[in-house]
């Protein structure tokens, strides 16, 4: 685990987009500018606009809106570790109502589960796995809600996350 650093990782998920536009380009630099990774939850449509990352890691899975080439490069869920906390990362489509039961099985002992479809931003213990759902990083909602994203904290003290608002489209 870190001891006097810390780490910020940049979540985001269902952007539903088929190539990079300004607009995306914008407020990918505007989130996630500071971070060192970047985590994404499905729902890319294009797994091409991982592209804009760069250099950067980034762990990414498909969702239910990607197509054939996405799905094909991408895995349906995926765990991996970061500065020694270990991460589920699942798009959550065919999940039941038990959302959290339902995480947590999938996955075996980890300190953070990421996932999205719901368009819903959430950031919650259970018991101690961190749930977090960044919502949708475009206003793609049903009233036309702002984009929503997550930039979790990883230092000595732990893994904290926040959810975000991007300035309305």
């Amino acid at each position: 685990m870190l001891e006097n650093l810390s780490t910020k990782v940049g979540v985001l998920s269902d952007t539903h987009l088929s190539r990079i536009d300004a607009t995306f380009a914008e407020n990918v630099n505007r989130a996630f500018s500071d971070c060192d990774a970047v985590i994404h939850a499905g729902d890319l449509t294009s797994r091409a606009i991982l592209e804009i990352f760069g250099d950067r890691a980034v762990y990414a899975v498909h969702g239910n809106m990607c197509g054939y080439e996405t799905r094909s490069a991408l895995p349906e869920e995926l765990e991996f570790t970061i500065e020694g906390y270990r991460f589920g990362l699942y798009h959550g489509d065919g999940i039941g109502y038990d959302r959290e039961t339902e995480l947590i099985s999938r996955f075996g002992e980890v300190d953070c589960i990421i996932f999205g479809h719901t368009h819903r931003p959430l950031v919650q213990k259970f018991g101690s796995v961190l749930l977090v759902n960044p919502g949708t990083f475009r206003s793609t909602g049903r009233y036309g809600g702002s984009g929503t994203y997550a930039v979790m904290t990883l230092d000595a003290t732990g893994l904290s996350a926040a959810i975000h608002t991007l300035p309305p489209e």
